[in-house]
Parts: structure tokens; sequence; C-alpha cells
């Protein structure tokens, strides 16, 4: 396979990984003045754990998780929960 079929390859695969549930964390931490540490703390989970929810890599979220974020920026999961649908390639092999 020559070096765009693996590149057309991997952008398929991602594709399928792509999330139509967006995270807008930073958004709703900016707006409460708090740091990313501050919140992990506040809600015990580790620093890492949150980065990866806040840059959309997060598979899953429990809804504790959920509920103590919300407690914790007094917010509700629509301030930081977002919808975008995606759009398929209409490109066909």
């Amino acid at each position: 396979m020559d070096n765009a079929g693996r590149i057309a390859d991997s952008r398929a695969a991602r594709a399928g990984d792509l999330m139509a549930i967006i995270i807008e964390l930073d958004v709703m931490l900016a707006k409460r003045k708090m740091k990313s540490n501050d919140l992990a703390q506040i809600i015990g989970i580790t620093p890492q754990n949150l980065s990866v929810l806040k840059s959309g890599r997060a598979k899953a979220i429990r809804f504790s998780t959920l509920d103590a974020i919300c407690q914790a920026l007094d917010c509700l999961p629509g301030d930081i929960l977002c919808y975008q649908q995606i759009e398929a390639d209409d490109e066909t092999p």
C-alpha cells in the first residue's frame, strides 16, 4: 500500500472515532475563574483524567463525575456538553 493509501485509511479510522458530543469545560472554567487542577481536586479525579475529558478524548463520563463537575462549577450539564452533528463524508471509494 502506498503512502496516500495509508493516510486515507488512517483518516477513515479516525473518522469513526469522532464524537458528536463536545465538552466545553474550558469555557465554564474560564467563566468561574477556576483552574483545571483546582476542579480536579474538588471533584476527586486526577488532573490527567480531567485533561482527557477537556480535550474530548474521553469515550465516556460517569454521571457521578458529571454531577460533581456541575456542583463544583454551579452549572447544568447542558452548559458543558453540546451536541454537534458530524457530517458524513460523501466520497465513496
